[in-house]
């Protein structure tokens, strides 16, 4: 992997560890929780820094993939609806609500997997060349 991609993937693997961690401890407890949240959110805000870094290696002229980018933002929009969600479910949401929300959470987290492992592979083949 090229040296200009690894603090990206430190931060996006960050946010796959936030986000994989309150999607599965929800699922697990089939019951939603602050702190799975507050993991949500975490996993928001990496994944947010993590888009920023890669932005900024685009304008620096680095090579990006269409596909990529478009699956990343459509990924990045339902964690973000997800997060939203979740926030309101536990502040004004019923107890039915909190207990079937997992069923949406793990719907949002495999699409997420597609740009996360998308760009992990892309990186690794970047470096190989």
């Amino acid at each position: 992997m090229p040296g200009y991609l690894i603090w990206p993937a430190i931060v996006m693997s960050l946010a796959f560890l936030f986000y994989s961690a309150g999607v599965w401890a929800e699922r697990l407890e089939r019951n939603l929780r602050a702190t799975h949240v507050v993991s949500f959110w975490l996993g928001l805000a990496f994944d947010a820094y993590g888009t920023h870094l890669m932005n900024l290696m685009r304008e620096a002229g680095h090579q990006t993939d269409l596909i990529h980018g478009i699956t990343g933002v459509a990924a990045f929009g339902l964690m973000a609806l997800h997060a939203i969600w979740a926030s309101w479910a536990i502040s004004r949401g019923s107890a039915r609500v909190r207990h079937v929300f997992h069923r949406y959470s793990l719907t949002v987290w495999l699409l997420w997997l597609v740009p996360y492992v998308g760009g992990m592979v892309a990186g690794m083949l970047a470096g190989a060349n």
